[in-house]
């Protein structure tokens, strides 16, 4: 079965995007910027897609930290814009296509190979337009026994969704 060209489109900007580090070890890219009413905008929810559950509190931490600053208060019952945190993974190893990197029992015998994104998609409340993507992103290679350690992800987090955010039209 071919890949439909999107697709490839897609992994090429996450292989691309996770090179392209600026002292993070997360790379981080804007995909859509600025056709938006950004002045009128001035709270902001936050939701999650497909986030691992042990990511989950500190990504939307780092991100809320990272967003701040444009001017918004998070607000998610009322607000002009919705963001949405969305994580994929993609396995660079064709064997390992249907393993899941955070729920496997070859946790113990296996070194796996992955592309890890958030898509970061902010929508107007009001209309449902697209103002604003980027992703954020990072190529793992995950050893037998490893785990992921919070202290050190944190930072990286928040450099990256600094990063990709400087597109992102402060009030």
């Amino acid at each position: 079965m071919r890949t439909p060209k999107p697709v490839w489109l897609l992994v090429a900007l996450f292989l691309l995007s996770s090179c392209a580090q600026t002292g993070s070890q997360i790379g981080a890219a804007p995909v859509v910027c600025c056709p938006g009413n950004y002045a009128s905008y001035t709270s902001y929810g936050l939701a999650t897609e497909n986030m691992p559950l042990f990511l989950r509190d500190y990504v939307i931490s780092e991100f809320d930290a990272a967003f701040q600053p444009k001017g918004l208060m998070r607000n998610d019952r009322s607000n002009d814009v919705q963001v949405l945190l969305r994580y994929n993974h993609i396995n660079l190893n064709s064997d390992q296509e249907d393993v899941d990197p955070f729920v496997r029992i070859e946790a113990l015998t296996v070194e796996l190979n992955y592309v890890a994104a958030i898509e970061i998609e902010i929508v107007e409340s009001r209309t449902d337009k697209l103002v604003w993507a980027g992703t954020i992103s990072r190529i793992h290679r995950v050893s037998p026994g490893e785990y992921m350690h919070e202290e050190r992800a944190r930072p990286e987090f928040q450099q990256a969704f600094q990063t990709v955010l400087e597109s992102y039209p402060a009030k």
